[in-house]
């Protein structure tokens, strides 16, 4: 075997090899890779309190602290923001946020649950991470620290790179290492007529780049472990949004195949979700002789 596994051109093409091409993020992430399945989990996303302590927020501040990467006045970037949960906290931590995301309900829900006193800390701005072009922002080396944590944004190298591109001090990450989507893996196969090929995860490659560059980044992992009760109604639209941009079934096709199996699954018309797995976070300075 003559490929070497500690070059960073190796992990290049391994990574794009994930994606079909360099940027094609859907590939990687199928439907969550969509403003309109996002905008439809807005609806539910981060409003049960286990789902809230799994993100383990302190912990993460707390780090960014102890590597000094966060301090008074600190300039930081939050790419694929959601709910705003991380932006509040580091808004809370005397940062000045800008914080991204490409669903208008996720943002939405941002600007709703923004307290009055951090309205001077956070700038929320609704776009699409891949589309934004870096120079006529003037956001090239603009940030002190730039985040993308559980985000579809970041799932290509041109757009890990772009991301690394916005900072002059550090990066901090966070993504599934493993994750169990049992769910999920029934409905594509009832949807799509085959099995669901989960890929690696993207952080994987994301870790082994940066360690091929020279990076030593500081690593820690979370498991997660929650489950949420929703109906077959709400769950079917949401469903529906990750479905409609890879499927090849009409929308009216795709609807009855959605809920036929969502029905044989419910119970009293609910349907019980449960979300398991392994969370890697990692964090760490730009290094100018190497990037």
């Amino acid at each position: 075997m003559n490929e070497n596994i500690f070059t960073e051109n190796f992990w290049l093409e391994k990574w794009e090899n994930l994606a079909g091409t360099k940027d094609d993020t859907l590939n990687v992430h199928k439907g969550f890779a969509t403003a309109e399945y996002w905008d439809k989990a807005s609806l539910s996303y981060n409003t049960r309190k286990k789902e809230i302590t799994d993100k383990k927020t302190d912990k993460i501040i707390k780090l960014l602290k102890s590597n000094k990467l966060i301090f008074n006045n600190c300039k930081v970037l939050d790419i694929g923001c959601g709910t705003g949960l991380l932006s509040r906290e580091l808004a809370k931590n005397r940062c000045m946020v800008t914080a991204m995301d490409f669903s208008k309900g996720m943002i939405k829900r941002c600007n709703n649950e923004l307290p009055e006193n951090l309205k001077n800390k956070i700038d929320y701005l609704q776009g699409d991470w891949n589309q934004l072009d870096l120079k006529e922002m003037k956001w090239e080396k603009y940030f002190d620290l730039v985040v993308a944590f559980m985000s579809p944004a970041t799932s290509t190298p041109a757009s890990f790179f772009k991301m690394m591109k916005t900072t002059k001090n550090g990066c901090a990450i966070k993504g599934w290492a493993t994750r169990k989507h049992e769910l999920l893996d029934s409905l594509w196969n009832a949807v799509m007529g085959t099995p669901l090929e989960d890929k690696p995860q993207n952080i994987l490659y994301k870790l082994n780049l940066l360690f091929s560059m020279g990076y030593f980044p500081e690593i820690t992992f979370d498991k997660i472990k929650w489950e949420e009760t929703i109906s077959v109604e709400n769950e079917l639209k949401t469903q529906f949004a990750f479905f409609q941009k890879i499927s090849t079934k009409s929308d009216s096709e795709l609807k009855k195949a959605i809920k036929k199996h969502l029905e044989s699954v419910a119970k009293n018309g609910l349907i019980q979700k449960k979300h398991e797995g392994l969370t890697a976070t990692a964090l760490w300075h730009i290094r100018p002789d190497i990037y």
